[in-house]
């Protein structure tokens, strides 16, 4: 009994304890993060497509092809209804396949059970064609046309490579160029209706936008021409397809963005396309509501606002501390301004969108349209959510994580130093520059950390102040000013709610939200591990100032 009374006053107990809490913390992250990991990775591995012969309780004989896209066992008393004979088996499996071919079934999925199924192959010629629109079509190839002529099925590659670089041509030519010349043509409507207000509108002045507008138009025609001669020409080629069902169904190569042999594939090939299907899907714009394509522009969104948050709330949360801890005295108003820093980091988040949404984007962004940007009302500038309103909104609700992290950081300075450097005949300021705040630099590196984990997570006030479904361009480009701090944005936290919670096709985005919460992960992992780092070179760095 005594032994076991030392034990406990010993300490070793609550060692245990809180080792054993660790443990099964780590053990359920990184069985979260497998599991994450293993529902999003697969959503890229090349299936096998089967084709299933089906005879249905009344006799009829059908066929279905696709993708299976999940098994499971269901209690054969489900199923009495139906009239399906289970042949008295107590469970039966059921499968549900990827079917596709949109423009002939209603949905891409369907479920057929297995006392269904009269037969089930892997045809070697069996192909699956992801397309733009309509999502994929399952089928076989019956003719390949080109300039209105059948070739051969061996020289697809070849027409989809011309395809695919007709098709990069045509994205080139729309973006870049005759987006320019959009530009160029609302620069000019606005300046002339500034001109207008200000009372400065000239003949000579309307004149010259009168030539310059008409000298883009000129422009804008000789680019329009030459984008319909490259979509004739990327029209003329098409395919035949055989559906499940039987039909025929031509799919212009226009619309086709991949065709694969899946049931063709050997290892090497599989591991290939998986690799490419992730490079598409982390480079490539979303499609068919979010449920297809890449998440790029979500990416550069989550990105750019954490790092313009970070550059917004690093200066202003040390700034903060600083003032707190070394100039502002220890009387009731620095009590208060305490308190009311920690109860700010308990305000739920979206009580910071709303504040975000009135404050930032109603009273500053209408003021700055009022003075800066007249001759664009009523269609707002600033006075409508974007990705500066989103940053400084959770700048301001990371705020108390700088704050609090860099004060404890100085707090753990002893006076000694301070009072050193003064003897030694520096300036207060001196002190801090040269001395405190390098010592105290881990310290804020960890609260900028704590607020990069938190900020790329939030979702609920971006909803109100900056994020959408779908943004038509990225907040950078080629036009001055070149970043557009105003502009809506795609966000990956909203990504995953939006494809998960109001996507049409649920089965189809179901490895979709694994694949983006994953991807999500990452990047703040990534993001955390460059503070990281450069916080332990910082450590290191001045080391030898704390001794």
């Amino acid at each position: 009994m005594n032994n076991l009374n030392k034990w406990f006053k010993s300490g070793s107990p609550w060692v245990w304890l809180s080792a054993g809490g660790v443990t099964l913390s780590l053990i359920s992250v990184v069985g979260l993060l497998l599991l994450i990991a293993s529902n999003g990775l697969s959503y890229f591995w090349p299936s096998q497509l089967h084709q299933f012969e089906m005879l249905d309780v009344e006799g009829t004989p059908s066929t279905v092809i696709g993708e299976i896209y999940d098994v499971e066992s269901i209690p054969a008393e489900q199923l009495i209804h139906t009239g399906i004979d289970v042949k008295g088996a107590e469970f039966v499996e059921r499968y549900l396949i990827k079917t596709g071919n949109r423009e002939l079934v209603n949905l891409d999925f369907r479920w057929i059970a297995a006392p269904l199924i009269q037969q089930q192959s892997q045809p070697k010629d069996l192909v699956v064609i992801e397309r733009r629109t309509n999502g994929n079509f399952y089928g076989f190839i019956e003719q390949v046309y080109m300039d209105g002529k059948v070739v051969e099925l061996s020289q697809l590659n070849r027409f989809m490579d011309r395809v695919d670089d007709l098709q990069d041509e045509i994205f080139e030519l729309q973006k870049t160029d005759i987006g320019a010349i959009n530009y160029d043509l609302e620069r000019i409507r606005l300046k002339s209706r500034k001109a207008e207000i200000d009372g400065e509108l000239t003949p000579q002045l309307t004149a010259k936008f009168a030539a310059q507008t008409k000298q883009l138009k000129d422009e804008y025609l000789t680019l329009e021409s030459k984008l319909n001669k490259l979509r004739d020409e990327v029209q003329r080629d098409k395919i035949v397809v055989r559906s499940m069902g039987g039909e025929k169904v031509e799919i212009n190569l226009e619309q086709v963005i991949h065709i694969s042999f899946n049931n063709q594939l050997n290892m090497l090939e599989k591991i290939g396309m998986f690799f490419a299907q992730i490079g598409n899907f982390i480079f490539a714009e979303p499609r068919e509501a979010n449920t297809e394509g890449g998440v790029f522009p979500a990416i550069f969104g989550t990105v750019l606002m954490v790092l313009l948050m970070t550059v917004i709330v690093a200066p202003l949360g040390v700034v903060a501390a600083i003032y707190l801890h070394e100039y502002a005295g220890n009387n009731a108003f620095t009590k208060l301004l305490r308190i009311a820093v920690i109860n700010l980091a308990g305000v739920p988040s979206i009580v910071y969108g709303v504040f975000g949404l009135g404050f930032f984007v109603y009273m500053v962004g209408g003021s700055l349209d009022q003075i800066f940007y007249p001759e664009s009302l009523p269609s707002p500038t600033f006075g409508s959510p974007g990705v500066l309103w989103s940053a400084l909104t959770l700048a301001i609700l990371t705020l108390p994580v700088v704050i609090v992290s860099t004060e404890e950081g100085l707090a753990r300075i002893p006076a000694s130093m301070r009072h050193g450097s003064l003897a030694l005949g520096a300036t207060k300021a001196e002190t801090l520059w040269r001395i405190i705040l390098p010592i105290a630099s881990p310290a804020i590196m960890t609260g900028i950390i704590l607020a990069i984990a938190r900020a790329a997570g939030e979702v609920a006030p971006l909803m109100l102040v900056g994020v959408v479904k779908m943004a038509p361009t990225l907040p950078l480009d080629g036009n001055f000013p070149f970043l557009h701090l105003e502009r809506k944005f795609m966000h990956l936290g909203f990504h995953i709610y939006d494809v998960g919670f109001q996507s049409p096709n649920v089965e189809a985005a179901r490895p979709l939200v694994y694949a983006t919460a994953l991807l999500l992960v990452t990047i703040i992992v990534a993001l955390n591990m460059t503070a990281v780092s450069i916080r332990n070179r910082l450590r290191e760095k001045y080391r030898s100032l704390e001794h």
